[in-house]
């Protein structure tokens, strides 16, 4: 089940979910609208490997915003940090963001219970397009889960994703290799 505008506000009372900055006129009757950061990033290498650390350059959106373009990929991250305690967090992209032809997520629009972090957003487009920091770009959703989790996100050993920061974080898809020796 979703959680509803009340659920998500109980929540945030005990706790067991954190929005910050939290701005009451985001909330929606299900959902929690978060804004693109100010820090953009791009793979410094034009072809990745899945085996190695793939490096990124950060810039930051300019004022007057910056023109994404098809055929990129730029790592975007939201300006709010969040934490979600008892619940599944998804991130979407919000209609009007995909009515301009910007995905903000390949594959990864699912967090963990223990998450806390900025997420980061793989954010691809179908033509070129202006974009800029603090603009509305997706909407967090709660489900409820069943049942008690043994290890949260944010007490796993492996976890790769959790060094809290306000820049995009690339893949670490090369530590799974690693760890198989």
């Amino acid at each position: 089940m979703i959680l509803t505008d009340k659920q998500i506000l109980s929540e945030m009372k005990a706790g067991s979910i954190v929005i910050t900055p939290y701005r009451r006129k985001y909330l929606g009757s299900n959902s929690y609208d978060v804004h693109l950061g100010a820090w953009l990033a791009m793979y410094d290498d034009e072809i990745l490997d899945c085996k190695k650390h793939n490096t990124v350059n950060f810039f930051r959106i300019p004022k007057e915003g910056i023109i994404l373009v098809p055929s990129k990929l730029y790592l975007g991250v939201t300006e709010e940090y969040t934490e979600t305690h008892r619940h599944v967090p998804f991130l979407e992209g919000k209609s009007s963001i995909g009515r301009l032809g910007i995905d903000i997520h390949a594959t990864a629009g699912k967090g963990d219970i223990g998450f806390c972090n900025t997420w980061t957003l793989e954010i691809s487009v179908r033509q070129p397009v202006r974009i800029y920091a603090g603009m509305p770009i997706g909407q967090l959703i709660y489900f409820e889960v069943s049942g008690e989790v043994e290890i949260p996100y944010s007490k796993k050993k492996g976890a790769k994703y959790n060094r809290r920061t306000i820049k995009p974080v690339e893949s670490m898809m090369w530590k799974n290799f690693r760890k198989r020796g």
